[in-house]
């Protein structure tokens, strides 16, 4: 028979492990929200778009579908032979040029990591059986240029590597994927784009070299973003030659701020650009469907 003094202790020690588990929760939330740094939103912090539409990115048996597949190529910028991701959309043809998206991963990413988060042969797929996108060369290179380049460790130690990339981008990867796929080979059909540390390296890369992308896009971009006077020194050059300039990021990431900053110097210099932001945090929700949008608005 339980005593009441047994009872109040068993109430008792359910109430303490019900409050542990409560805070620990408060408390997961609250690290959550503090990554990166305090949130605070203002006013133009609102989506540029809706959600899109569930089903977006499952695949489907009734359409046509693009080839994706694993490439090397050496590298004379790290002295080493790499790897990158390519998709080519349905229907790939010798005859026919395409145009080209290089999308960039984040600082604990590799070259699949974009597969992992977003199957973007599979949203790409989707939107061009429908009309949405116009078919394109993806290409997802290893943004980590040093000759150990998995994501192993401390992954921030390799961040110097992520810089170094920017010539191996320009010189090796570019190059490769010319002299492999039909390509049509100017800045209005090159695209670059990326998350996170990828983000920061489109912004730095893409907008210093203007007359090799004309379509940039930055998705929670990380620290390793430039600041916005050095993204954009000449606003008038910017303006003339970007053809689109997308800056994302989640509301509940930590990291908004930098691509607040972005936004805020390029909405006073009267830049042209998308400044999308939902409700996600720094995550692959956010990074897939702003990838979903961002394919719709390039290479048109």
């Amino acid at each position: 028979m339980i005593t009441r003094g047994y009872r109040w202790l068993l109430v008792w020690l359910g109430g303490w492990l019900v409050l542990v588990a409560v805070t620990e929760a408060s408390n997961a939330q609250e690290r959550k929200r503090q990554f990166g740094g305090p949130i605070v939103l203002n006013p133009d912090d609102v989506p540029a778009f809706e959600e899109p539409p569930a089903g977006f990115d499952a695949p489907r048996d009734d359409i046509p579908h693009g080839q994706l597949e694993m490439v090397s190529y050496e590298s004379k910028t790290v002295g080493a032979t790499r790897k990158m991701q390519v998709y080519t959309p349905p229907g790939y043809s010798e005859e026919k040029k395409y145009p080209v998206l290089y999308l960039l991963h984040g600082i604990g990413g590799d070259e699949t990591e974009w597969q992992r988060f977003a199957k973007p042969g599979v949203l790409l797929d989707n939107l061009i059986a429908e009309g949405k996108a116009v078919p394109m060369i993806v290409v997802m290179p290893n943004g980590r240029a040093q000759k150990n380049d998995r994501a192993e460790g401390n992954v921030f130690e390799s961040a110097p590597a992520f810089a170094v990339f920017e010539q191996d981008l320009l010189n090796d990867v570019i190059p490769a994927i010319e002299s492999r796929y039909s390509v049509q080979a100017d800045r209005e059909h090159r695209a670059l784009a990326g998350l996170s540390m990828g983000g920061g390296q489109s912004l730095n890369f893409g907008l210093k070299h203007l007359d090799t992308f004309a379509w940039i896009g930055g998705f929670s971009s990380a620290p390793n973003t430039r600041p916005p006077q050095e993204l954009v020194p000449d606003p008038a050059d910017a303006k003339a030659k970007l053809k689109l300039l997308f800056l994302s990021c989640g509301k509940k990431d930590g990291l908004i701020r930098i691509s607040q900053g972005v936004h805020a110097y390029l909405k006073e210099q009267e830049v042209p650009h998308v400044w999308h932001v939902d409700e996600h945090a720094h995550d692959a929700t956010h990074w897939k469907n702003t990838l979903y949008h961002f394919v719709q608005r390039i290479f048109r």
